[in-house]
């Protein structure tokens, strides 16, 4: 009956070692925003220097916060988060890069 008295943490996707990390967490919030607006923005043909920046921005915040990361919850938001503006940097740079348009 000892096994009733402890939580199952190990082999959860999103199992946390039950400490705060803020530095951590706010990297996966800001990797998920610069990602989803970078994926999003890829769409549109016009918006390629929004896409672009925030793709970049967003792989070099994602990556930082792989480095860092503690947990799987955290790990797992950040490749969501990479792989969207991944998408988006390759997107934005196909459709007229970092200064397509400005410079010129």
């Amino acid at each position: 009956m000892a096994q009733a008295m402890r939580p199952n943490t190990v082999g959860g996707l999103f199992a946390t070692d039950g400490k705060p990390h803020p530095l951590q967490d706010a990297l996966l919030a800001v990797t998920l925003v610069l990602g989803i607006t970078s994926f999003v923005t890829a769409m549109f043909h016009s918006l390629h220097l929004l896409s672009s920046w925030t793709g970049l921005l967003g792989i070099i915040v994602g990556a930082y916060g792989q480095w860092i990361s503690e947990t799987t919850r955290e790990r797992f938001g950040l490749i969501l988060g990479l792989g969207a503006a991944g998408v988006g940097f390759l997107l934005g740079m196909a459709h007229g890069g970092l200064f397509g348009g400005v410079v010129g």
